[in-house]
């Protein structure tokens, strides 16, 4: 007798919290979506857009071209592999770096 008594006080208050069905759900999952939305828009949207920047500029390389390296570095381009980028530094001082080190491209007459 007792135990059904306490069956029965608890009945409503899990059928209250149920009640809502699909609209409860919806709204517990509406704060996960539009952080997931504004975190698209803020983070990952942009950086795609510079990573193709970025590749397209790598690809537009060609000898001649002044450049900076991430490390700094300026010099202009004397040899060009699939990989591997030949920078001329100083007269007569070239040195070979990977491509993906080059932060940017300089106009000409950067370097003197």
């Amino acid at each position: 007798m007792f135990i059904s008594s306490a069956i029965a006080q608890t009945a409503p208050a899990a059928a209250a919290s149920t009640g809502d069905g699909i609209m409860g759900s919806l709204q517990g999952m509406l704060p996960l979506v539009l952080m997931f939305v504004v975190l698209y828009f803020v983070m990952i949207r942009p950086q795609m857009k510079r990573q193709k920047e970025t590749k397209a500029m790598l690809d537009a390389l060609a000898k001649g071209d002044e450049v900076a390296t991430a490390g700094g570095i300026i010099g202009t381009i004397t040899k060009m592999g699939d990989s591997i980028v030949t920078l001329e530094v100083a007269s007569g001082v070239e040195m070979q770096i990977q491509r993906f080190a080059i932060a940017q491209i300089l106009p000409k007459g950067t370097r003197a």
